[in-house]
């Protein structure tokens, strides 16, 4: 049962940050504005927002990291 938990969790964490990675590349994000309620709504930004953090948490690991280069 934990085990389950953690990891729909991880898998949430990691959708999260793939989609801040498809609005940093492409600017598409999900229509929030379509959601009638608005706690809910609130829950989903602040999921995208720390989408945004994990994503740019991983850049600054994998940008220090050796086995990555950046490339234009």
């Amino acid at each position: 049962m934990l085990g389950t938990l953690i990891h729909w969790g991880i898998d949430a964490v990691l959708l999260s940050a793939f989609l801040a990675g498809i609005r940093r590349t492409t600017g598409l994000t999900p229509k929030l504005s379509d959601v009638p309620n608005k706690d809910i709504r609130q829950l989903l930004r602040s999921y995208l927002e720390f989408g945004e953090y994990i994503f740019d948490f991983a850049v600054v690991i994998f940008g220090r990291s050796s086995s990555f280069e950046r490339r234009s």
